[in-house]
């Protein structure tokens, strides 16, 4: 399965495709792009590392918000 990993910082991004097996995970994904990561989602949807993925899926790495948006 062809999986596509997203991070971005202000101004900038980094992207990259990995190949993982059928039943792989997220935490799987992230391990075979050598990227660590406390919050994830899914096509914009939260995550959890244990979430099988599906062909095509785009994780997305989150950062930790700096100011509560309240």
């Amino acid at each position: 399965m062809r999986i596509t990993l997203v991070r971005a910082w202000p101004r900038r991004f980094d992207s990259v495709e990995v190949d993982v097996e059928e039943g792989a995970t997220v935490a799987d994904a992230l391990a075979r792009a050598v990227w660590a990561a406390e919050a994830v989602a899914i096509h914009g949807v939260r995550a959890a590392p244990h979430e099988v993925l599906r062909d095509g899926d785009r994780v997305e790495v989150l950062r930790p918000l700096l100011v509560d948006p309240k």
